[in-house]
């Protein structure tokens, strides 16, 4: 549970509101609800829906969950960020909006 305590203590430091209370959770900011979902185990996947995903996992879990996020290229924008003791980092962020002249 340890991971799922820092996912809510780092989106919650972001000025999210933090809403759930199993391990997926919902952390909403203005108009952004982030669908988070602490991965113990890259192997496994959740079923995610929602249009921004961001999954929190462990350094050596972390190249593993992007490889299988690409294969499986969901409609959906994700970020993995990774949480190492105190320390996070976010490994993938979803791109930018795209600008058209």
């Amino acid at each position: 549970m340890r991971l799922v305590e820092q996912a809510r203590s780092i989106f919650a430091e972001l000025g999210y509101t933090v809403e759930g209370t199993g391990p997926e959770f919902r952390a909403e900011r203005a108009w952004k609800v982030v669908h988070v979902n602490p991965v113990s185990d890259a192997r496994e996947l959740p079923s995610s829906t929602g249009e921004f995903q961001c999954f929190v996992a462990q350094p050596d879990d972390a190249d593993d969950l992007e490889r299988r996020l690409r294969s499986r290229n969901p409609d959906y924008e994700w970020a993995i960020i990774v949480v190492d003791g105190e320390e996070y980092q976010v490994e993938r962020a979803p791109p930018g909006p795209t600008v058209s002249a």
